[in-house]
C-alpha cells in the first residue's frame, strides 16, 4: 500500500514538472515572438531656484474701524520701508480684510456687541535673490519689537530653466533606458534596435534629499534646491 502511494506521489510530481515546462516554454516563446523589450529609464539633475516669491500679512486689532484703517496704514508705511532697506523691489500690496469680532456672553455665546475689528494687510514680495527671501522670511517677525505684528507664510521658490531642463533630462531617461536594455540582452547575444515606442513619465521636483514619488508627479515649492527626475518606457525592436 505505502509502495503505491509512493509511486502516486512520483507520477503526480511529474506531471505538474511537465506542465511547468510547457508554460514556462510558452512565455519564452511569447517573449522572442514579440522581439521587442521595454525598460524603463531615468535621469535626475539638481538645480537651485533663481527666484522666490513670500507673502505675509500685517495683523492689526483695534477698537473701532478708524483705528484699525489708521494703524494699519501707519505700520504699512513701517513695513514698507524694511523691505526697501532689505533692497526688494517687487512689492505688490493686495486688498486688506476687515472684520468685526463680537463679545461673548456669561454663557459663551456671541452677542452683537462688537469687542473689536480685525484688519488683515496682505503683501506679497518676490526676488531673485533668493537667499534674501529666505532671510526676511524668517527676520520680518522682529518688527513685532516696534508694535508690528507681521504674520509669514512658507516662501515658495521656482526654477525658470525647467521647461528647457524637463526635455534635456527625456533625453537622458531615454538614453538610460538603452543602456539598461544593452545590458539586459548582452547574456542572449542580442542586440538592441530602433525605438518602437516611448512613454513619458512624470517628473518628480522634489528636496534633494526626499525619495517621495507620486503617480501624479511632485512639484516642490518649499526648498531652494531641488532634485528633477524624468523617467520614460522605451520599448526597443531585438535585432
Amino acid at each position: 500500500m505505502l509502495e503505491r502511494i509512493e509511486k502516486l506521489q512520483v507520477i503526480s510530481l511529474g506531471i505538474l514538472i511537465g506542465l511547468a515546462l510547457v508554460v514556462s516554454t510558452k512565455m519564452v516563446a511569447s517573449t522572442i515572438q514579440k522581439n521587442e523589450i521595454s525598460v524603463t529609464g531615468s535621469a535626475y539633475e539638481i538645480v537651485k531656484s533663481d527666484s522666490g516669491t513670500l507673502n505675509i500679512e500685517i495683523d492689526v486689532k483695534k477698537p473701532s474701524r478708524q483705528e484699525a484703517y489708521k494703524t494699519s496704514q501707519e505700520q504699512l508705511k513701517v513695513v514698507m520701508q524694511y523691505l526697501k532697506d532689505k533692497k526688494i523691489d517687487k512689492i505688490l500690496v493686495k486688498t486688506p480684510n476687515i472684520y468685526a469680532t463680537y463679545k461673548n456672553d456669561s454663557r459663551g455665546y456671541s452677542t452683537n456687541e462688537v469687542d473689536h475689528y480685525n484688519y488683515y494687510q496682505p503683501i506679497s514680495i518676490s526676488s531673485d535673490n533668493v537667499e534674501l527671501i529666505k532671510e526676511i522670511s524668517t527676520d520680518i517677525g522682529g518688527l513685532i519689537n516696534k508694535g508690528i505684528v507681521v504674520n509669514a507664510e512658507n516662501p515658495s521658490y521656482d526654477y525658470s530653466g525647467l521647461p528647457k531642463l524637463k526635455v534635456s533630462l527625456l533625453e537622458k531617461a531615454s538614453k538610460d533606458a538603452k543602456d539598461r536594455a544593452e545590458s539586459m540582452l548582452k547574456p542572449s547575444h542580442n542586440r538592441v534596435g530602433k525605438i518602437s515606442a516611448v512613454r513619458m513619465g512624470v517628473y518628480q521636483i522634489t528636496p534633494v534629499d526626499s525619495t517621495n514619488v507620486s503617480d501624479m508627479g511632485i512639484n516642490d515649492t518649499s526648498t531652494i534646491d531641488k532634485k528633477v527626475t524624468a523617467v520614460a518606457n522605451v520599448t526597443f525592436k531585438i535585432k
